[in-house]
């Protein structure tokens, strides 16, 4: 009980930029790691060559989809939690994270019986063209099995991270990925097992993430219990759960849907095409992973001060948020655009069409992610204050409404320059967006009176 009231007394009195900074630190770490993941499949597995290079670009929009299962389950019950702890309902607040582990476990499981039993015409529809397939198929099978550990692991680094404990999720992710790194090259040059060798050792790293994170809850080093016990019979938990989450599954789910698209409009121009947007992809998403990371350690700021009463806190740590996550992406996006070539290159030092349409590509997004700050700020700061339907129109608006149209039409006018450029014209429109919602969030929140604490 004195830790919890400790816990409460943090997350209500500690001044919100101290706060944020202390939160978001090792959340940023932790998408960078995740972020990592990718990024080191994706320069090992570049050495085999461009088909096996685009075949990591294919599977990206598998393992989004993977996120966004469990980003949907993670962030619903973690936001959720967090109100209940800073209400003082912790029997709710468990009740909700065991159901949200049960839920997940079985969506993903489903993930991967039918991903399996239909592999081949699943590549191809993420986009796999026939010189990629062989190489998309190796690396998909191994990662679909790996499903339940990368899902519950999402759902567990959020529930851990809205209480408060980003540092405790930050071990279990961070470990993973270090690993990941040291594995890559063994598994696909030292056992010779190519691309398969990079999804085992992904698979592997992931595992050993899961059994971290999930001794925080075993140990008690959470302030929630998950327990058999604990999960709900009742469908309006996992209703709520949903529906807290659903702007986290429009995130990612259209993250998937938008990468199956790029990699289909990048295909008509050559494997070289699909290798380029993915690898400009993947540097790009570490950028953008690092403003998630920070927009993280917003979130359960806002999530508990919301449940406590505590407007005002709200008010300011959403404003805190949106100008230092601008000031954060701007300096990565400005190292990013003068930095395009020799970033790309490292990559396919070899393939000079490839260098070519993957740093003009970087270099767009690089110029337009500076506007993405604001962006991230009001869309978590809507989901974590219970602000459902606008938070899930602004995520369907970066890689949904806005998006999808561009992604289809501009190539056909612009040839290979509209696919390099449908991403950062969907992130200016999306801004303009997102400054119309957030001035109002902050009027709205400007005009709540705090109530007391417990």
């Amino acid at each position: 009980m004195t830790d919890r009231k400790e816990h409460y007394r943090m997350m209500t009195e500690t001044p919100v930029e101290k706060l944020i900074i202390r939160l978001s630190v090792p959340t940023i770490i932790s998408m960078l790691v995740s972020s990592i993941y990718n990024m080191a499949d994706t320069y090992f597995v570049s050495q085999l060559g461009t088909s096996a290079s685009a075949a990591v670009g294919i599977v990206f929009s598998l393992m989004a989809i993977m996120q966004a299962v469990g980003f949907t389950v993670g962030m619903g019950s973690g936001i959720l939690s967090a109100r209940y702890l800073g209400a003082g309902k912790n029997d709710e607040a468990n009740r909700t994270a065991s159901s949200a582990f049960f839920l997940v476990i079985v969506l993903s499981l489903a993930i991967t019986v039918l991903g399996l039993l239909n592999l081949r015409s699943l590549m191809r529809f993420l986009g796999s063209t026939e010189t990629i397939l062989p190489y998309a198929e190796a690396y998909g099978q191994y990662i679909l099995l790996a499903a339940p550990v990368i899902c519950s692991s999402f759902v567990m680094n959020n529930l851990l991270r809205n209480e408060g404990k980003a540092a405790f999720a930050m071990i279990g992710i961070t470990t993973g990925g270090i690993l990941n790194i040291a594995l890559d090259p063994i598994f696909i040059f030292g056992l010779g097992l190519g691309t398969a060798g990079a999804a085992i050792a992904t698979a592997l790293s992931q595992s050993v993430s899961f059994l971290i994170l999930l001794s925080m809850f075993v140990f008690r080093r959470s302030n929630l219990e998950l327990g058999i016990r604990f999960i709900s019979k009742k469908a309006s938990t996992y209703l709520s759960i949903l529906k807290t989450g659903l702007p986290s599954l429009s995130r990612q789910g259209l993250a998937s849907i938008a990468t199956m698209l790029l990699n289909v409009q990048a295909a008509v121009y050559g494997d070289y095409a699909v290798a380029a947007m993915s690898i400009s992809g993947r540097i790009t998403f570490f950028m953008f992973a690092a403003l998630l990371g920070f927009g993280q350690g917003f979130q359960p700021v806002a999530g508990f001060n919301y449940g406590a009463g505590r407007f005002s806190r709200v008010r300011r740590a959403t404003l805190f948020t949106a100008i230092t996550g601008t000031a954060i992406i701007s300096v990565l996006s400005l190292f990013c655009f003068v930095f395009a070539r020799p970033l790309v290159s490292a990559f396919r030092k070899e393939d000079l069409d490839v260098i070519a349409a993957g740093s003009t590509a970087l270099r767009y997004q690089s110029i337009a992610l500076i506007l993405c700050g604001l962006c991230v700020a009001t869309n978590m700061s809507y989901q974590a204050t219970g602000h459902i339907a606008g938070a899930t129109y602004l995520a369907l608006c970066r890689q949904g409404i806005y998006f999808i149209p561009l992604i289809v039409i501009l190539p056909y006018f612009f040839g290979l320059k509209g696919v390099q450029l449908a991403q950062p014209l969907s992130d200016v429109l999306t801004f303009s967006t997102s400054l119309f919602f957030f001035i109002r969030l902050i009027r709205e929140l400007g005009g709540k009176k705090d109530e007391m604490g417990l």
